[in-house]
């Protein structure tokens, strides 16, 4: 059976909106245990905020990240991914995007984010350590 984004999403993403401040964002993460912010705007999807985006764009560049709302950093150029879409379409868009994570949209609603981690444990699954072998 060929598996699907919605098998391999990690799944309820952590949304926000434009005018949050990038602080914000880093808590939200810290707290979900995520790298990754999706910024909407009016319920549709405008970008995403990445943990990296926040170390290079705000706080390599000496920026105050209370100050700074994740619009203008978020990354308008967002290549989906729906549900049902297969690995092969995940691991297209990431060569040609050169990118980490996908979000995942169902209607264009966020259902979740395919990383490449999602994708490489899939194409190599390694076995679980502490399991006692079949």
């Amino acid at each position: 059976m060929t598996k699907t984004m919605r098998d391999i999403m990690s799944a309820a993403p952590v949304c926000m909106a434009p005018d949050d401040s990038v602080f914000a964002a880093a808590l939200a993460m810290r707290q979900h245990a995520t790298g990754t912010v999706l910024v909407l705007d009016g319920g549709r999807l405008r970008g995403l905020v990445t943990d990296r985006d926040i170390a290079l764009l705000v706080l390599a560049e000496n920026r105050d990240p209370r100050a700074m709302v994740i619009g203008d950093i978020c990354d308008g150029e967002v290549a989906t991914l729906g549900p049902d879409d297969d690995l092969d379409e995940a691991r297209r868009l990431v060569l040609e995007y050169a990118v980490r994570r996908i979000p995942v949209l169902e209607n264009g609603a966020p259902l979740g984010v395919v990383s490449v981690g999602d994708l490489a444990l899939e194409a190599n699954p390694a076995p679980c350590p502490w399991s006692a072998p079949s």
